[in-house]
């Protein structure tokens, strides 16, 4: 059955005063091409990948030492892990601080380019009217300081330093400065648990761990300094660990006196020596350390370059955004989400950042949002889940606060359903915002699929894929081994079938050589199919629009008698008819080792004051029947007393899954809520559910 052509909702009032155009007729020039729209910029940046990236570089430009002789062997498949920009050196640090033309000359001190813009960062706090201000002059010396410290307390390059803190500018000007002496940043978020925050840090052995000594969020300050005790106590057999700083997050730092091999960061500080010189490194060197969502086993430690980083995320922000020295960016997101990078990415463009802390639903739902308008904010990022607890309490941002300067709103971490497309346009913001949903994740620091300015955007789904990035849809029924691409128009499998800049370097404590049958990368990502990448993504392209459906997750397909489907065409069922009764749900696939079959089980939180019966459970099942068939209703219908989220509010369903297949799991500190999956484990009892068909 051929797919309906979906609304088309929002399209450049002038495509060709934006940046990507601008860019594709550079490319244009300098090779001679006639490329006119976004989908033959697509094909040239995937065939001619060595060449389209070298003019990404040229055309932002970055700040660097050395040459190079072509940006990648493109001969080389992925999971060979090819270096890029080999002979270049750059540093993450000095791009941010400073930026320049392509005729700019460049001095070993990183003297280039000139200060155009005033503000480089605004701070805001859940609850507090008042704003935190950095300057770029501030900024430049603030790191700079911080990076003196550093080096005298022993860091080096390659050392990893690891700060569990607020979204504050002390986190960035730690980011920063850890950039500058060319040693390995990561970061983690306040509100995770201590055994979350020791399984990645013991794993990676890093030189120093800081932490603010208190948080705030949902109106609540938590006094952090236990945790700290646990820390250390978990640190203790790490031969590299150096000790714990403590960060004043408040007008008062707290006393750490009591708590062994830690100091403040006032006294670390004030401890610095003379400013060593920046330290550029090897295009394909480490710079940066995410970690997976572990949400049933032990986070993997994924290493990303720092050349890698920089190119892609000036060609996601500059080249498919138009993010430029007149962009105000604001961000949600914990400092334990890739999203960070993103966040402190605006500034490589000169752009100025708003980095907000705290929960966007405190005091109350409409205080964040007037805070976009109140700082004229032109690029968002923000959840589904906002944009669904905005919608849901009937609050529409456009009428409460100004909006005109809003020309990006970025969408991301979770499925964005049509219902709120819909509502984006016609109720909750301005026709002239870009709403560009987007999904990529940890494992690449980027995107696969992105918003772009040449397009339309429909209802439902992403606009297209990311430029130089090789993305097919692979049939999900084949075993491991060669695969195969299905037409537009099939679900199946997400892989990349080529290299790109910001493949991970290696997974941290792996076999080398990265990519190699037998390492964790290996097994990870490329054991799934030969020479490709699988990302684990269960999605659709689009035959006409071209856009992309995301699904769900491949290992959580469901898949009862042979029909697969993903759990996001349920929510969004849901989401459509029962917004008034549901706060949430999850649906998971079972199969014990005695079923012949997987069945579908979907999970309701309801409302509170609304009631969970057999008329409900009816007509939820009649509503998936009507809008997607009837082999998409769940066999099972239960109520749930709570849904499992990891600390960057995503809902996991893998854990579920097992739980429900009858496995024991260990849940992973990146749990939010882990004592949630406790209630799951009776729905492995054929008991359990006999007794929820007959109570119904």
């Amino acid at each position: 059955m051929a797919m309906p052509i979906p609304k088309k909702l929002w399209e450049h009032p002038n495509p060709k005063e934006t940046e990507m155009y601008r860019f594709m007729q550079n490319v244009n020039k300098k090779h001679s091409l006639d490329l006119k729209t976004f989908w033959d910029l697509y094909q040239y940046s995937i065939t001619k990948r060595s060449e389209f990236h070298s003019e990404v570089f040229n055309f932002v430009p970055l700040i660097h030492t050395g040459s190079f002789k072509q940006a990648v062997d493109e001969t080389k498949p992925i999971d060979s892990v090819p270096r890029w920009f080999e002979g270049l050196q750059v540093s993450f640090a000095e791009n941010l601080l400073w930026s320049r033309s392509v005729d700019d000359p460049i001095d070993h001190h990183g003297n280039v380019g000139k200060e155009d813009r005033k503000i480089a960062v605004t701070e805001v706090r859940e609850g507090v009217s008042e704003t935190r201000q950095l300057t770029w002059v501030m900024y430049r010396s603030l790191t700079a300081k911080y990076a003196a410290a550093m080096y005298k307390g022993g860091v080096r390059k390659g050392d990893r330093v690891v700060v569990i803190a607020a979204n504050s500018i002390e986190t960035l000007i730690l980011f920063t400065a850890t950039s500058w002496l060319g040693a390995i940043f990561s970061s983690g978020s306040t509100d995770m648990g201590t055994p979350g925050i020791l399984q990645r840090t013991v794993q990676i052995n890093p030189r120093y761990i800081f932490m603010d000594d208190a948080t705030l969020y949902n109106g609540k300050r938590v006094d952090l300094r236990q945790k700290m005790v646990e820390i250390m106590d978990g640190m203790k057999d790490c031969d590299q660990f150096q000790g714990l700083v403590s960060i004043r997050r408040f007008q008062y730092e707290l006393d750490i006196s009591n708590i062994p091999r830690t100091q403040t960061l006032l006294k670390f500080i004030d401890n610095s020596g003379p400013i060593p010189p920046i330290e550029r490194i090897g295009f394909h060197e480490p710079s940066l350390l995410c970690f997976s969502s572990g949400t049933t086993g032990i986070p993997k430690a994924i290493v990303h370059t720092v050349g890698g980083i920089l190119i892609n995320h000036t060609k996601e922000g500059v080249i498919h955004e138009g993010v430029n020295k007149d962009t105000v960016s604001l961000q949600y997101t914990t400092t334990g989400w890739i999203m960070y990078l993103a966040n402190v990415g605006q500034l490589l463009s000169g752009a100025r950042a708003v980095f907000y802390d705290g929960s966007p639903f405190q005091p109350d739902l409409q205080t964040f949002i007037k805070l976009i308008g109140d700082q004229k904010v032109t690029r968002l990022g923000i959840s589904p889940r906002w944009m669904h607890e905005v919608a849901k309490a009937g609050i529409l941002p456009r009428e409460i606060t100004d909006l005109s300067k809003l020309q990006v709103v970025t969408c991301t971490g979770m499925v964005l359903s049509e219902q709120l497309f819909k509502w984006f346009y016609e109720k909750g913001f301005p026709a002239h915002t870009h709403l560009a949903n987007m999904s990529g994740g940890t494992d690449i620091a980027g995107c696969f699929a992105i918003g772009n300015q040449l397009t339309p955007v429909y209802q439902g789904g992403i606009q297209g894929p990311s430029l130089g990035t090789a993305i097919a849809v692979y049939d999900s029924l084949l075993p491991n081994g060669p695969g195969k691409e299905v037409p537009d128009g099939t679900p199946g499998e997400l892989v990349a079938t080529a290299a790109f800049p910001s493949v991970p370097a290696f997974l941290w404590g792996d076999k080398h050589p990265p990519g190699a049958p037998g390492t964790k990368l290996h097994s990870s990502y490329f054991a799934r199919f030969d020479h490709v990448w699988a990302h684990g993504d269960f999605v659709v392209i689009h035959p006409v629009t071209k856009n992309m459906t995301f699904l769900g997750r491949a290992d959580g397909v469901l898949n009862p008698s042979g029909v697969r489907f993903g759990s996001a065409e349920i929510y969004s069922v849901l989401e459509r008819h029962f917004p008034d009764r549901l706060v949430d749900s999850i649906c998971v696939g079972q199969r014990r080792p005695q079923d012949n079959d997987e069945s579908v089980m979907l999970f309701c939180l309801m409302r509170p004051g609304q009631r969970f019966n057999k008329q409900l459970v009816y007509e939820i099942k009649e509503a998936i029947k009507r809008d997607l068939s009837k082999r998409h209703v769940p066999k099972y219908v239960f109520e749930t007393p709570e849904i499992p989220t990891t600390v960057n509010l995503k809902k996991v369903e893998l854990p579920v899954k097992q739980i429900v297949s009858g496995h024991i799991i260990k849940p992973s500190g990146t749990l939010l809520n882990p004592q949630s999956l406790d209630y799951y484990y009776q729905f492995a009892k054929d008991e359990v559910l006999s007794a929820g068909k007959e109570k119904l």
